[in-house]
């Protein structure tokens, strides 16, 4: 899938992985990519500034966390995240059925209405 396709989405996608719980980057990616069976491919270039940018807006918050010997920032949603995943999710449902209208019309198109 196209890159550009995911523009203006990545946040609600992000914020929909981090719902059930604290993840730290690389298992967001992996989320992503296992939610969307393969088809969408997140870079770290990508989502770690995307990460940043909610964690300042007070959307996630995020802890080190340690893994083995390794220290992991782990991001988990907010009071604030939550309430902006249902404004996010109900975008979503507009957006679809609008483009879906156009795609799909329940009429041929040039039928009288």
């Amino acid at each position: 899938m196209r890159a550009d396709s995911v523009r203006g989405h990545l946040d609600g996608l992000l914020l929909a992985v981090l719902e059930p719980g604290p993840l730290h980057g690389y298992a967001i990616i992996a989320a992503v990519q296992h939610r969307s069976e393969g088809v969408l491919e997140l870079r770290t270039g990508t989502i770690y500034p995307a990460l940043n940018r909610l964690e300042r807006l007070g959307l996630l918050s995020s802890s080190r966390q340690s893994s083995g010997e390794r220290r992991r920032r782990c991001y988990e949603l907010t009071d604030a995240g939550r309430r902006s995943l249902v404004g996010e999710r109900t975008a979503w449902s507009e957006f679809t059925t609008a483009i879906g209208s156009v795609l799909n019309p329940v009429s041929p198109p040039g039928a009288a209405t």
